[in-house]
């Protein structure tokens, strides 16, 4: 595949862009940022009114029957505009997870509620620092969930969850039903991201993989949202390397533009640099999808967009002098935005392993 855009997924972006804007603030944001348990809900209201939450899912279970290059062009644009709800890419893990591995009851059952976004998924994998544990201290006997699954993205409003659980002494995937889990929210850096604790105690759950096909399954969902988040955090990069070189142009020093300075003027250059890495590595992987080498791009993909990311947001508030640590220009969303994500879905070191054995068995 090229990496261009056709126009159908100009279009796209465009649309996208122009309804989240309409829709997400900096205000709006901002308070979230203080309170545990709230999330933008303009942004999701409009994900469900848009068909974004059905986009890369069959049309036989409610679909459009598209695919990851255009989701990720929506996940571009959210991450341009801080969207403050992060059920876009946990719904359409799980949406996945069932859709590749479920049943056709599991699937008639769970899809269609995912597809319109009037169920949310969330995904259940890390144990701490680790997102994929060798053993998964979540236990399951009889269809039935004990234990914990700590730091769940989404799981404070989640409907259901795919966790990695074990059973036997072997690795399950499963799909278990919240109602009625108990969930403690967790004070995070980014508290839209409605990160909480959930404890199972007796939650039912059906079995989707087990054994080591579980953990291969589980890889496969997570590289497939980290495509999905390298796109959020590649717009993220990209609105900030603009708003870096919009206030160099107009910030004036010593009789000039900031901007007319080297070190100013590199350090913007080299975002732009980065930028367009992580988006090509992004285009790249969503478009290899379903394919042999789909899990080495999509940890290119991710290790691009987190350092593009990572930099823009440093790079940002330093070239903005004072003014960018300050509260009322929201520099500070995208730096904790930026944080957060990058260690959804796996720190860079997991990815970094990942590339490099896949690399070297490769090569081997």
């Amino acid at each position: 595949m090229s990496i261009l855009y056709d126009e159908g997924q100009q279009a796209i972006a465009t649309e996208s862009r122009r309804a989240i804007e309409a829709r997400v603030s900096k205000d709006d944001l901002l308070p979230l940022l203080q309170i545990s348990g709230k999330y933008h809900e303009g942004f999701w209201a409009t994900a469900k009114e848009q068909g974004w939450t059905a986009l890369a899912l069959s049309e036989d279970y409610g679909g459009l029957d598209l695919g990851l290059v255009e989701l990720g062009l929506i996940a571009h644009q959210a991450g341009r505009s801080l969207s403050g709800a992060p059920f876009l890419t946990s719904s359409f893990g799980a949406a996945k997870a069932i859709e590749l591995y479920g049943s056709d009851e599991q699937k008639t059952r769970w899809l269609p509620g995912l597809a319109s976004g009037e169920t949310i998924g969330a995904i259940a994998f890390a144990q701490g620092p680790d997102p994929l544990p060798a053993a998964p201290p979540v236990r399951l006997n009889a269809g039935q969930v004990e234990g914990t699954a700590v730091g769940v993205s989404g799981g404070l409003f989640a409907d259901i969850a795919i966790a990695l659980v074990s059973e036997g002494g072997s690795p399950v995937l499963a799909i278990v039903d919240l109602t009625g889990t108990e969930r403690k929210a967790v004070d995070s850096f980014d508290n839209s991201r409605c990160i909480a604790d959930l404890l199972f105690a007796g939650a039912q759950a059906e079995t989707l993989v087990t054994g080591d096909a579980a953990r291969a399954a589980a890889l496969n969902i997570l590289a497939l949202q980290a495509v999905v988040t390298a796109h959020e955090q590649t717009g993220g990069a990209e609105a900030l390397m603009e708003i870096a070189r919009d206030y160099a142009l107009t910030r004036k020093a010593f009789g000039q533009p900031i901007g007319a300075f080297q070190s100013i003027k590199h350090r913007i250059a080299e975002l732009y640099g980065f930028v367009e890495l992580a988006r090509a590595n992004a285009i790249h992987a969503a478009a290899r999808e379903g394919q042999d080498d789909f899990i080495t791009a999509a940890a290119a993909a991710r290790l691009s967009a987190t350092e593009a990311y990572d930099t823009a947001a440093r790079d940002c508030v330093q070239i903005h002098g004072g003014i960018g640590v300050t509260w009322e220009i929201g520099l500070h969303l995208h730096m904790r935005r930026s944080r957060t994500l990058a260690l959804e879905q796996g720190s860079s070191f997991f990815w970094e392993d990942i590339l490099v054995d896949r690399l070297a068995g490769a090569g081997a």
